[in-house]
């Protein structure tokens, strides 16, 4: 693009958006799904004028040196643009929540007062090099009746704006305002300082990307940000646990992908159980090419059974590895796990493995985490295993959205009375 006024573009995009919200917020359930469907329609005809666009960008990150890792994350595969396409289609499927009425109650005055599911109004999402967050994020927050701002990096700024004008060309088959949807198109990093530094425009940030990204966000932004920062997630194996589901558990929580902000990073385990627990389970480990730092207690058991194990620092119970590396402390008993959990850990999802329902009740009711579980991996925390169908994020702030972040968590609530001619006295 030509060099333009950042704040200038911003706050015409931010204007734009407020007008379509206006829309988005009384549009039809009907019109809504068809305008997620005319969408998904356009992404598997247009599979091929994306593959050259998204060509354009893989390219460009090659040449910049970028690491596999981030090529790939870049890359709009046929598989992967077959699932954005599904993705709108499982959002169109699910109920719609606005409008809902619920606790809807009888006062003594004869009044009737409830609460009614409202949109939160323009929301705009600030994400890094996955351009199917494009549409994701534009679905979800379509049918949850919101408009919204995009604003995605600039290695994917070929494929993101490809991906955005086919949304737009299904808000238009279904009658919709095509600013109900809107890409910030400029490369230039300020405009993310205009976006999240215009309350009159913007009712909330979603960043979606790395740490340095989120930190960025939190630290300047004018408006309420929806994030999560780290995941540092802990299993507790008690030493009431039934042995074999601590293992199936542990491992599932640790090994079924190592990348996801839900996988375990931290083991603990109960005095009683360590030496029984360990040794096998160190084995899969192992076996799996996971690399096992421990505290002493650990580390002598692990020893003892042949396999290796390095010490624990006090930064390797703060580190949010998203790698094949795993730290393992065994403590003395419930309270002890607790302890640690509330010391270092990020609010995220953790998981206690007991048999017995008394330690159970107490770990979730006293662990202050956006998810806690009874039995259960850690990999669980996500919108579509929780029945979300999808989410935008997952937060570990307490207001206004906790945990995953689906439809629900893309709308407020406001009071509304139902009366016929009362007035007060």
């Amino acid at each position: 693009m030509n060099p333009i006024d950042i704040p200038v573009y911003v706050a015409e995009v931010g204007r734009r958006a407020r007008a379509a919200a206006r829309d988005a917020a009384r549009a039809a359930t009907a019109a809504k799904d068809a305008a997620l469907l005319a969408a998904a329609a356009a992404i598997r005809r247009e599979a091929g004028a994306l593959a050259v666009e998204n060509a354009r960008d893989l390219a460009a990150a090659r040449e910049a040196g970028h690491d596999p890792a981030f090529v790939d994350r870049l890359a709009l595969t046929p598989s992967v643009v077959e699932s954005m396409a599904r993705g709108l289609e499982q959002i169109a499927a699910l109920p719609d929540p606005i409008g809902e009425i619920s606790e809807l109650r009888l006062r003594p005055s004869g009044i009737q007062v409830g609460r009614m599911r409202v949109p939160l109004g323009v929301i705009g999402i600030v994400y890094e090099s996955r351009p199917n967050v494009t549409v994701d994020a534009a679905g979800l927050c379509l049918k949850s009746g919101n408009a919204t701002v995009l604003r995605g990096g600039s290695e994917a700024i070929h494929s993101n704006r490809a991906l955005a004008a086919l949304i737009r060309e299904g808000l238009a088959a279904a009658g919709l305002p095509q600013d109900t949807v809107q890409l910030i198109e400029t490369t230039d990093r300020a405009a993310v300082g205009a976006l999240i530094a215009s309350p009159e425009w913007i009712d909330v940030i979603v960043p979606r990307g790395g740490k340095s990204l989120i930190e960025r966000i939190t630290r300047e932004a004018c408006v309420p940000v929806i994030k999560h920062l780290d995941g540092i997630c802990h299993v507790y194996v008690d030493d009431a646990a039934d042995l074999d589901r601590a293992i199936r558990i542990a491992d599932n929580a640790k090994t079924q992908r190592y990348s996801p902000c839900n996988t375990m990073e931290t083991l603990l385990v109960g005095r009683g159980i360590a030496p029984r627990l360990l040794p096998p389970l160190g084995r899969i480990y192992v076996g799996k090419g996971v690399e096992l730092r421990g505290c002493d207690a650990t580390r002598a058991i692990l020893s003892d059974a042949g396999l290796p194990c390095l010490a624990a620092t006090d930064a390797d119970w703060a580190t949010e590895y998203l790698a094949p590396i795993l730290s393992i402390r065994v403590v003395d008993g419930l309270d002890a796990a607790m302890d640690h959990i509330a010391r270092w850990g990020s609010q995220h999802t953790d998981a206690i493995v007991t048999e017995d329902h008394t330690r159970a009740m107490r770990f979730l009711r006293e662990v202050d985490s956006a998810s806690v579980m009874v039995n259960a991996s850690t990999r669980f925390a996500d919108g579509f295993e929780y029945g979300l169908g999808a989410e935008i994020g997952i937060s570990t702030d307490k207001l206004h959205a906790r945990g995953p972040v689906g439809l629900e968590g893309l709308t407020s609530q406001k009071w509304i009375v139902l009366g016929s001619g009362q007035v007060r006295t």
